[in-house]
C-alpha cells in the first residue's frame, strides 16, 4: 500500500466532498492601464501578465510587460503575491494554468485564485487540480467563435476537497513525475535541435555555388499571389458544414519536411470558399508573417490563407523542389531581418526581390536527391519525438487525472 493510499483509508474512506472554487478561494481577474498614458507604463517596475504566459507549468517563465504604480492605482489591475493560480479566459490558452513564483500583475483576461484558508486548501495542491477543469473551458468553444471565460463560471467550477494531508502527498508525487518529464522533454528537444542544425548545415552547402551559377529574383522565376479569407476570422458560417475543405493557415505548414499537417485545424465552408483561394496539390507555398519561411509543397487540395503565398506558374524551367528547398534557405537568412518586434512579417513586394541561384536542371536533380534522404531521416526523428514528447505529457496528465479523482462523499 502506496502512502496515499494509505491516508486515503485513513483519512476519507468513504470518499471526500467537492466544492465549488469560489467557496474555497479568493478569484479576481486583473486589469490594462490606459494604453496611451506614458505615466501607466514607462520605467515601470511590476510585471504585468497577460493570458499567454498560462502553459500548464508550475512557473511563470515569461513576462508580458511592465506597469508602474500609477498605472496599478489607476486600473483595475491587483498586485499578486506568489503562490496564486493563474487561469486564462481567453483564447488559444483558455483554461491552461500557471502557478505564480514572483510578485505580479495580470490583465483582464486572466482569473487569478488564492486559498481563503491553507488549513483547508494547499496552494500548489489548488495548481494541479486547476489543471484537472480543462474540458470544462474547452466547451465554450464552438464553430470557430472566441471562447471567453468569465469568473462567474470558475466560481461554479468544482474541485475536490480531501484532507490537508492527502493535498501535500498528491503535490509531492506530482512534483516528482513533472520534474522527470521536464528532464526527459528537454533531453529529446536538444537532440531534435542538433539534428535539425545538421541537417541545415548540409543543406546550406549543398544550396550555395560560386559566381559561375546566375542569380535570379522570386519575381523573374515564378508569378505568386497572397491567400485570402472573408471577414471576420471569428464568424461561425466560414466555418465546416456540408462540402468543407481544408483551410490552410500558417500553423497548417509543417515545420520540417517542406508539407502540411496531415488535417487543417479549421475548415473552410462552401459559402466562404469564393472569397478564398483554391491551391491543388502539389502548389509551393510560403509563409510569410508569424512563423516565417515555412514552406510546403501541398499534398491535397485546399484553400490558403492571406498569411501564405503560393507560386503557381513557372517562368523558366526549374524543379520544383528544389525551388523550395531555395526558398526554405532564403526566408530562413531574410526572416531575422523581418519587421515586427513579436509578429514578424515579410511583404510580397519584399520577397519579389530574394533572389536564388539557379544551375542547370541536372544539377537541380542532383541536389534535391541528396536532401530528399537527409530531409527523410529529420523529417522521421523530428515526428518521433515530437511523438514521444507527446506519449509522456498524456501519461503524466492520465496520472494527475487519476490521482484528483475521488469519490464524492455522500
Amino acid at each position: 500500500m502506496s502512502e496515499l493510499e494509505r491516508l486515503i483509508a485513513e483519512l476519507c474512506p468513504d470518499g471526500v466532498e467537492y466544492k465549488p472554487l469560489g467557496e474555497m478561494c479568493s478569484i479576481s481577474a486583473g486589469g490594462t492601464p490606459q494604453k496611451g498614458n506614458t505615466d501607466y507604463w514607462e520605467n515601470g517596475s511590476i510585471k504585468w501578465l497577460g493570458s499567454t504566459v498560462c502553459k500548464n507549468q508550475k512557473s511563470v517563465n515569461e513576462v508580458t510587460g511592465y506597469i508602474t504604480e500609477l498605472g496599478l492605482k489607476n486600473s483595475s489591475a491587483k498586485k499578486l503575491n506568489p503562490g496564486t493560480t493563474l487561469i486564462a479566459m481567453v483564447g488559444a490558452t483558455i483554461g491552461k494554468v500557471a502557478f505564480l513564483n514572483f510578485e505580479a500583475t495580470t490583465n483582464q483576461n486572466v482569473a487569478a485564485l488564492f486559498p481563503l484558508n491553507k488549513n483547508s486548501l494547499d496552494e500548489e495542491y489548488l495548481f494541479y487540480v486547476c489543471q484537472t477543469l480543462f474540458l470544462h473551458f474547452s466547451a465554450l468553444s464552438s464553430g470557430g467563435k472566441l471562447a471567453i471565460a468569465n469568473l462567474s463560471f470558475i466560481r461554479g467550477l468544482k474541485i475536490p476537497l480531501p484532507p490537508l494531508p492527502i493535498q501535500r502527498e498528491i503535490v509531492r508525487i506530482l512534483d516528482n513525475f513533472t520534474e522527470l518529464t521536464a528532464e526527459l522533454t528537454a533531453e529529446l528537444t536538444a537532440e531534435l535541435t542538433a539534428r535539425k542544425k545538421q541537417y541545415e548545415y548540409y543543406r546550406n552547402e549543398l544550396l550555395s555555388f560560386g559566381d559561375d551559377v546566375p542569380m535570379m529574383t522570386l519575381g523573374e522565376i515564378a508569378e505568386y499571389r497572397r491567400g485570402s479569407f472573408p471577414q471576420p476570422y471569428g464568424e461561425s458560417r466560414w466555418y465546416d458544414g456540408e462540402g468543407a475543405m481544408p483551410f490552410v493557415q500558417v500553423a497548417d505548414v509543417a515545420e520540417v519536411g517542406m508539407r502540411l499537417v496531415k488535417k487543417t485545424k479549421q475548415q473552410i465552408s462552401v459559402l466562404a470558399q469564393p472569397m478564398s483561394v483554391f491551391v491543388p496539390k502539389e502548389t509551393v507555398v510560403v509563409s510569410l508573417q508569424g512563423s516565417v519561411g515555412r514552406v510546403a509543397i501541398t499534398q491535397y487540395d485546399s484553400y490558403v490563407d492571406r498569411t501564405l503565398a503560393i507560386f503557381r506558374d513557372y517562368r523558366i524551367k526549374i524543379n520544383k523542389k528544389y525551388f523550395a528547398y531555395q526558398l526554405e534557405r532564403k526566408f530562413g537568412i531574410e526572416k531575422e531581418h523581418a519587421r515586427g518586434s513579436t509578429l514578424k512579417t515579410i511583404t510580397k513586394e519584399e520577397f519579389t526581390r530574394f533572389a536564388i541561384p539557379v544551375p542547370p536542371l541536372e544539377e537541380q536533380v542532383r541536389i534535391v536527391t541528396i536532401l530528399d534522404k537527409f530531409d527523410a531521416l529529420v523529417t522521421d526523428i523530428a515526428s518521433g519525438l515530437p511523438a514521444e514528447i507527446g506519449a509522456r505529457r498524456k501519461q503524466y496528465e492520465y496520472y494527475r487525472d487519476k490521482l484528483l479523482t475521488f469519490r464524492e462523499y455522500e
